[in-house]
């Protein structure tokens, strides 16, 4: 009877409350939404060829930000990823991070422009002086760009529009979920400009995809692929019609993600890209080493609590 008696008095409070009359003082829970949303977008970090915005709580949104240079990869491009991706893993507001581009293009990979003052900025006559220093000052630091993308705790789902070429594939297979529009190709570019793919392709596509004989097939003959064929080998989840339809879906499955516990989601995350690494035993042991304490964690409690009550739950930050 007490139990009834303070939900019909919560039930009158909301309802009484909700039909007093707005001051003109009074900021409506929908103004105070997106004051906040737009304060919290003002807070992100500024780049040069980055732009970050925050679409929904706990989601943050990377997009590359030269559409006229067709999102080319250049000097600052490179650095930036490991600075945006080192931040955002560390960012406790933020449990999700889509990645899209501006523009027609989602990327034409590498800025030749920039990339020929690079390979010659070896000064030495040296063969193997010049070896060591591209390799620990470029090729290295470059890897390391989409790298941070794997090694971001946060679940990470590309959104990719027209043509993704060159260092696209690179970047894409680092992220955990790929989504495409119908207009989409992709290129393993590298072998027409006299190249092996340096920075994550060879390494993360044949364990995406699962079919050596189609991967070394693509990267050999640096042929284009569509969209469809892209879905076929696995390598997309899903495609879209068009470019705000797919941007609504990545934000829609982003929101949904960061409804759940950051401590399942982001342990899920580092143990599926250990257990790719790793022998069936290994990771099973390490996942018993990780939950020995992460199943201690107080979200447990609050997800079956909210289950057993049908309410949403809410957890803290990490």
């Amino acid at each position: 009877m007490a139990t009834a008696r303070l939900w019909r008095g919560l039930i009158k409070y909301h309802i009484t409350g909700a039909l007093r009359p707005l001051r003109s003082h009074q900021v409506t829970p929908q103004t105070k939404l997106h004051l906040t949303a737009a304060m919290a977008t003002e807070s992100l970090p500024k780049y040069e060829t980055l732009l970050l915005s925050r679409p929904k709580d706990n989601v943050i949104q990377v997009e590359l930000n030269r559409p006229d240079k067709r999102n080319a990869m250049n000097k600052s491009f490179w650095r930036e990823m490991v600075e945006c991706f080192t931040h955002l893993s560390q960012d406790t507001t933020c449990r999700c991070v889509i990645i899209s581009a501006s523009g027609s293009v989602f990327t034409a990979g590498l800025d030749l422009n920039d990339a020929a003052e690079m390979f010659f900025s070896a000064t030495s006559n040296d063969v193997a002086r010049k070896a060591f220093y591209l390799r620990d000052n470029v090729v290295k630091p470059y890897q390391m760009s989409f790298t941070s993308i794997e090694k971001c705790s946060k679940p990470v789902i590309a959104a990719i529009q027209g043509p993704c070429v060159g260092g696209g594939i690179d970047l894409i297979t680092a992220c955990d979920i790929r989504l495409c529009t119908d207009n989409a190709w992709f290129q393993i570019k590298e072998v027409d400009i006299g190249l092996a793919a340096d920075v994550g392709t060879l390494q993360r596509l044949p364990k995406i995809v699962g079919n050596e004989s189609k991967v070394k097939e693509l990267v050999y003959t640096g042929r284009r692929f569509m969209a469809e064929e892209a879905k076929s080998i696995g390598l997309i989840s899903d495609i879209f019609s068009d470019h705000a339809t797919m941007i609504e879906a990545a934000i829609k499955m982003a929101t949904l993600i960061v409804s759940k516990s950051p401590i399942a989601v982001q342990g899920s995350k580092i143990n599926l890209n250990y257990s790719r690494d790793h022998t069936v035993d290994e990771s099973l042991d390490y996942m018993a080493t990780w939950n020995m304490s992460m199943l201690q964690t107080e979200d447990i409690v609050k997800s079956i609590q909210a289950q057993v009550q049908k309410e949403t739950p809410v957890f803290s930050k990490l």
